[in-house]
């Protein structure tokens, strides 16, 4: 399986974190907190998070305080078609193909829920083929881009009924906030940003462009430790609860993840010469370089999103990806890996080779 276009979209609005604290302090919802959140959003907001702006579909100085559930799901269905649909042009245009070409769609997300899903409203923007096998994947959290693409692996090797997926994460985080005296739930808004990636999936490579091949993926899930990442229902909206022990209990399965893909294909942690990380937060990045033994240099994509974007969920590894493949990031053997609610960790083995 090859990627042979990607994508990304966010909304118009972007915000430093700066900007963000200043709305926040201005508003009852800040005053209504104890000193010590009020604390904690003034740490976090204004320095060492490693973010500097992120995207949000929301419009800080009208729509900040507006919490109820109605809100916050019309935000979901007013943003995710749009961004969905918005990044998806974007990989079909830099795979150069039309959206006719597309035999399957897979969109995943975790932050809204519609029925039908948010694959028929892309169905319908792209304009996709009424035989197009749609499908979508929900309550995977932050990790859902790998299942994603292996979905779509599973897909391409149909017997040839499908020779062109369209794999699509979005996240609108902004509907999923929640302020309250958690320090957990404070973090989380703190950190989150909205935003949308697609990548085209095919059989073979684009002619006289990179070739990004996928040669193989590696998953962990361990359900015992599902309370510690996770989302909850509290008064009719989605909660997220992030717990102390998460940076490191991501580091631990991600090292796992990659030996087992390493010693599958009798390959040594120096042959990967491109790392292509999940951008959970500060926190995680540095269990992940001190757990594993990444230098600056191996985290750098990963810390360029997070600061640019915030962490955008699911979608994030695959901004990562954007990224490193933009920037013109070395050839040869590279690793991407997401985790998250679950607690579910995975990664996947590229090669990336210059066009013939």
């Amino acid at each position: 399986m090859f990627i042979t276009g990607i994508g990304t979209a966010t909304p118009e609005q972007r915000y430093s974190q700066n900007d963000c604290f200043e709305a926040l302090a201005a508003s009852d919802l800040f005053h209504g907190l104890s000193s010590r959140s009020q604390s904690l959003l003034r740490k976090v907001l204004n320095g060492g998070s490693g973010i500097n702006t992120r995207y949000l579909a929301l419009n800080l100085a009208g729509e900040l305080e507006q919490l109820n559930p109605d809100a916050l799901h019309t935000r979901f269905l007013r943003h995710a078609p749009t961004l969905a649909a918005n990044a998806a042009r974007r990989a079909l245009t830099d795979a150069d193909m039309n959206a006719v070409d597309i035999d399957a769609v897979v969109v995943s997300t975790c932050t809204g829920y519609l029925c039908p899903g948010l694959s028929s409203y892309v169905v319908e923007r792209l304009r996709l083929k009424s035989g197009v096998m749609a499908l979508d994947l929900v309550g995977q959290g932050c990790g859902a881009a790998l299942p994603n693409l292996q979905t779509a692996e599973g897909l391409l090797a149909l017997d040839g009924r499908c020779r062109a997926v369209l794999s699509i994460c979005v996240e609108v985080c902004s509907a999923a906030f929640y302020l309250d005296d958690d320090p957990g739930v404070l973090i989380s808004a703190c950190l989150f940003g909205d935003g949308a990636a697609a990548i085209v999936l095919r059989n073979e490579p684009n002619r006289g462009k990179r070739s990004v091949e996928w040669k193989g993926s590696v998953s962990v899930i361990d359900p015992a430790r599902r309370d510690l990442l996770r989302f909850e229902q509290r008064d009719g909206m989605l909660r997220n609860v992030l717990t102390p022990p998460v940076p490191q209990l991501a580091a631990r399965f991600a090292k796992e993840v990659l030996n087992r893909a390493l010693a599958e294909r009798h390959l040594k942690q120096q042959d990967i010469c491109t790392w292509v990380w999940h951008t959970g937060g500060r926190d995680v990045l540095d269990a992940l370089g001190a757990r594993i033994g990444l230098d600056e240099n191996d985290l750098r994509w990963s810390r360029m999103t997070l600061s640019e974007c915030g962490n955008t969920s699911s979608a994030s590894v695959l901004f990562v990806l954007e990224r490193a493949l933009n920037n013109n990031a070395p050839a040869g053997w590279w690793w991407m890996s997401s985790f998250g609610a679950g607690f579910s960790s995975h990664g996947a083995l590229l090669n990336v080779s210059e066009p013939a």
